[in-house]
């Protein structure tokens, strides 16, 4: 029985301090970090008294469980913040149901264990794009119309995430909607396994329906207020942005990212005007929410956009159209980082 309950102490604690982090450093809160090690040393003081017994009981030499794998955790080993979260609570539960059975620990620590996770859940949905964009640097932007074949296009964006490129927006102008929800599909998949995030131009009913982390949005789109009413709070929504009015209006509008650009005139876009290194520097100096620098950036352009304020950029075409992809990305994180 002490076997039992020095495990499931272990287990308690251990989740404890991993919740204690999320809450001390990705939520910034101060007063459930402080709820979570009060716990933490609750439970801890609980058992003091039986310090001694407890590490004697330990056999982890014997232990048949020990080398159990978790099929979850392997699955899934980009493990997402929101994941994190959810299993070190699920952890913490049943290690304390297990100690209220073994060792008359009191209910009350279970309770309001119940009672953090709903707090820490509403705080974290609120949270989690911050979190999910904040380290995303490299942005690729699809365009399949210079390939071969479909699984040509597909295998080059699946070795950019591979290589490194963090967020992938599926951008095709010419292709009908079934083809567009068709490359989703696939691209859904590599993101999810590599833990990129994935994004689709303008049209936010596929982004629904290929379960996508976000849209982005043009100017001339679905407006933010109107997109963030059919798709919720959790979805990420980008817009482009070719001047400062164009941003401010986003950012008050609820906008999660920007696109700023285009910085130099570039085919993608052949109708619009380079918005400059100018506009790139105001957003650099006045925009608090993640911003991608965009347009005709390459490895002959990245040093000069960075000079001037960028951390992040999106590309199309010194990806997609690289001789070597795996070269083209580290070169860009390189730099970035």
């Amino acid at each position: 029985m002490n076997r039992i309950k020095d495990a499931n102490l272990n287990r308690a604690t251990e989740a404890l301090r991993v919740l204690e982090e999320i809450a001390r450093f990705e939520l910034n809160d101060r007063e459930l970090s402080t709820e979570l090690k009060n716990i933490r040393h609750g439970l801890c003081g609980f058992f003091d008294a039986a310090y001694d017994e407890l590490l004697n009981s330990r056999d982890t030499k014997n232990d048949v469980g020990v080398n159990i794998l978790n099929p979850t955790k392997e699955k899934n080993e980009n493990r997402s913040l929101e994941m994190i979260f959810r299993s070190n609570f699920k952890r913490l539960e049943q290690a304390l149901r297990v100690l209220n059975e073994y060792a008359n620990l009191p209910d009350k620590y279970r309770y309001k264990c119940y009672t953090l996770e709903k707090i820490m859940d509403e705080k974290l949905k609120m949270d989690i794009k911050k979190y999910l964009l904040r380290d995303k640097k490299l942005y690729l932007v699809t365009n399949s119309d210079n390939f071969n074949s479909d699984e040509e296009f597909l295998d080059r964006v699946a070795l950019a995430v591979k290589s490194g490129v963090s967020i992938v927006q599926l951008r095709e102008k010419t292709k009908p909607a079934a083809k567009i929800i068709e490359y989703g599909r696939v691209i859904r998949q590599i993101t999810s396994e590599y833990g990129a995030l994935f994004i689709v131009n303008d049209r936010i009913d596929l982004a629904q329906i290929l379960n996508a982390d976000g849209v982005h949005l043009g100017q001339d789109d679905i407006d933010i207020k109107s997109a963030r009413k059919i798709l919720g709070e959790k979805m990420i929504i980008g817009i482009s942005t070719h001047k400062p009015d164009d941003a401010l209006c986003a950012i008050e509008n609820g906008a999660d990212y920007l696109g700023v650009g285009p910085v130099y005139k570039t085919p993608t876009k052949p109708k619009r005007e380079a918005a400059g290194l100018e506009y790139l520097g105001w957003a650099a100096q006045n925009v608090e929410i993640p911003f991608f620098a965009i347009g005709a950036i390459d490895n002959n352009t990245i040093d000069e956009v960075i000079a001037n304020g960028a951390k992040r950029v999106a590309v199309v075409r010194a990806i997609m159209n690289s001789q070597n992809i795996e070269k083209t990305v580290k070169e860009f994180l390189e730099k970035l980082n």
